[in-house]
């Protein structure tokens, strides 16, 4: 199906890469790089905006609204097979699953979004974990090997787009895996299993980095972690710095040795506890940084002026409240966005409750704050 854009796509006198590259080192550009991170399914349904155009997803929205091009090359850095997803039992208004983690997990009937509920983790003691890792987590399973020429062919070395690499997560799926008690729990109970867990992890991305970075010109890293909520880190701060951060050094380490300096990570919740340390580690950027859940994204930008980089870090609740109140938090973000270092966009997927004439007023007006002059 061919979409036809709602809007004109920013002006500019450089390429989306040229422009991403030169943003997040803090040198200038013609105007800040325009993008967003997606929706709530329930957006695609109840929003005119969308159903009456035949937008299902968010990378039909992307086009959709014409938003600046950003890729990311993925791998296969987790279980293969992973468990098998299918319905345990059901009642009225629940639907009791098995994912793809190996958890049970009861999520409502009507399919809306909602964080689930974790009844059962299949990985819960070092026996567990050893089946688990023989099974689906072999270094020589040839599934792990990618067809880099198709890949080239896709992502041309001419493109005028940012490309990333993902680098996976170190202990945000062994979180998935576990369940947040689950992981608390096995860090007192069986810490040798969980650093096995993010040695894995690690060697997992390491192996899918020593196929994709000889061949490719990146941009940008990417990762995604979620082990924080709004009170910090689910892990303690030592835990993270001492198993987790010495694995980040390791992969940032090989980025480093093909020009990679820009690495994010998707984090919701308040990072500012181990926010030392992921620098440390090599990970110089927060993504999509939810406000709520941590602070204003100057806070940290000035904290750290030069080391940090953030990508996000509009409030979300802002948008809900209409015009008034969204232009007066963009005001906010001028600063940031004018030094560099900095991609505002909403702090995580924009939920349904943001009326969809107030989210077309804020991407007008980010356009007029942020695109060329």
């Amino acid at each position: 199906m061919s979409i036809k854009p709602i809007r004109e796509k920013w002006k500019g006198t450089m390429t989306d890469r040229e422009r991403f590259n030169r943003q997040m080192r803090y040198q200038p550009v013609d105007r800040c790089f325009n993008m967003e991170f997606g929706y709530w399914d329930e957006n695609f349904k109840e929003w005119p905006l969308f159903y009456e155009n035949n937008i299902t997803s968010n990378h039909e929205a992307d086009i959709f609204f014409n938003f600046d091009r950003i890729e990311v090359i993925s791998g296969r850095v987790w279980l293969n097979p992973s468990f098998r997803s299918e319905v345990v039992e059901e009642t009225d208004t629940t639907l009791i699953m098995m994912n793809g983690d190996g958890l049970l997990a009861e999520v409502p009937k009507d399919g809306h979004d909602t964080i689930p509920h974790y009844v059962k983790a299949s990985v819960v003691t070092p026996e567990d974990w050893k089946r688990c890792k023989e099974e689906r987590l072999r270094l020589d399973d040839p599934a792990r090997i990618l067809d880099i020429e198709a890949l080239k062919k896709r992502h041309p070395a001419d493109r005028t787009y940012p490309l990333g690499v993902d680098c996976g997560s170190m202990i945000g799926k062994v979180r998935d895996m576990l369940t947040f008690e689950g992981l608390a729990y096995a860090c007192f109970d069986y810490p040798d299993m969980v650093e096995d867990m993010v040695e894995t992890c690690c060697r997992m991305v390491e192996h899918f980095l020593d196929q994709v970075l000889p061949h490719f010109e990146f941009d940008f890293a990417s990762g995604w972690e979620d082990i924080c909520f709004k009170n910090g880190p689910i892990v303690s701060v030592p835990f993270f710095r001492d198993v987790v951060m010495p694995r980040y050094k390791r992969i940032s380490k090989k980025l480093k040795a093909h020009g990679i300096d820009i690495w994010y990570t998707d984090c919701d919740g308040d990072v500012r506890p181990i926010l030392p340390y992921l620098l440390e580690g090599g990970i110089n950027c927060l993504f999509p940084f939810e406000v709520n859940g941590c602070s204003h994204p100057g806070e940290l930008l000035d904290q750290y002026d030069g080391q940090l980089r953030i990508m996000g870090g509009v409030d979300k609740i802002q948008l809900g409240k209409g015009p008034e109140a969204i232009k007066a938090y963009l005001e906010t973000l001028v600063p940031y966005v004018e030094r560099g270092g900095y991609i505002p966009f909403c702090d995580h997927r924009c939920p349904p409750n943001v009326n969809p004439e107030d989210y077309l007023y804020y991407l007008d007006l980010k356009e007029k704050m942020f695109g060329m002059k």
